[in-house]
């Protein structure tokens, strides 16, 4: 067993699963990172990739294009951040409550518009999004296959790293929305329109979160299933914080959180003598600890989950 594990051929073919497995997380990280930025916490995050998946999927079933699906998928997550966004700031609501509404109401509603799209099929198969292969790069040892023989989504995402990281170190339109999370109110007597940076910000983290259940559908598996996000949306929410609220930050916890999913697929495949439900926890476990060890390391918005009401003390 260890003979088969410590190869190259297993830690090429482990990293470029985990991955693969890290993308979803990534893409919900992102845009949960630009919306926790103005102080704005949302739990519905699985909501948001689930309208995702399925109208992505929707998207393809009834156009047989995958860029109307894509398309489709990011409107779906948009229009899920968009409710989250009434309730918190137009009408002021809990945060918290409004993000766990979310999710299981995406739950109830997509499980039924799947039923209704299929007729009660039980399996519709579409086609994905083929890899596409950079010179040079992609022959790398061990890291090539895992990093640059990849599909579209994926190498966006690398560039929506950087250009985000540079938007909130270098741009004065990143530094409001910093300022917005940490003291809205001293923004808002600055001039700096908070409303609308906050509705900005629930359109970025609607729509990167859409293209994160999307990419389940139209890289990964190619159909639909109820509660296809298995928690995805919650890793994803622990990966912002493991990852202190920032671009790189998250991408390397979210790659950690990734690894752990690849690591118990593999095993299982090995046929590792444990039960495959401990195997199936080892993700989970790993998000718990990484949460515990970051515990003391205090970096989110100062007014993350709070309201803002204009006039209010």
């Amino acid at each position: 067993m260890l003979e088969q594990i410590f190869t190259i051929t297993f830690f090429t073919a482990f990293l470029t699963a985990t991955v693969r497995m890290a993308i979803p997380l990534l893409y919900a990280g992102l845009g949960e990172v630009f919306l926790e930025r103005t102080g704005i916490l949302n739990i519905g995050m699985e909501g948001v990739m689930l309208g995702g998946a399925f109208f992505s999927f929707a998207g393809v079933y009834y156009s047989d294009s995958l860029v109307i699906g894509l398309i489709c998928g990011m409107l779906g997550g948009w229009a899920v951040s968009a409710i989250h966004g009434f309730l918190t700031i137009k009408l002021g609501q809990n945060q918290s409550v409004s993000g766990i509404a979310l999710n299981i109401f995406m739950l109830g509603v997509t499980s039924f518009l799947y039923k209704l799209m299929t007729s009660g099929q039980a399996y519709q198969q579409i086609e994905t999004l083929p890899n596409i292969e950079i010179p040079i790069l992609s022959k790398l040892p061990l890291i090539g296959n895992a990093f640059f023989n990849q599909d579209i989504l994926t190498y966006i995402l690398y560039l929506l790293i950087i250009v985000i990281t540079i938007f909130y170190k270098k741009s004065a339109q990143g530094l409001a929305f910093t300022a917005i999370g940490e003291h809205p109110r001293a923004a808002d007597a600055a001039g700096i329109p908070v409303y609308k940076y906050q509705w900005i910000a629930i359109a970025v983290n609607g729509i990167l979160g859409g293209i994160a259940g999307a990419s389940l559908v139209l890289v990964q598996l190619g159909k639909f299933s109820e509660n296809m996000i298995s928690g995805r949306g919650y890793i994803a929410l622990a990966a912002v914080i493991l990852g202190r609220y920032t671009p790189f930050g998250m991408f390397g916890a979210a790659l950690i959180f990734g690894g752990a999913n690849a690591l118990q697929i593999r095993l299982q495949a090995m046929g590792v003598a444990l039960p495959s439900q401990a195997l199936a926890m080892l993700p989970y476990v790993i998000t718990l600890i990484a949460l515990l060890l970051s515990a003391k390391k205090k970096s989110e918005p100062e007014s993350l989950g709070v309201p803002y009401i204009r006039g209010s003390r």
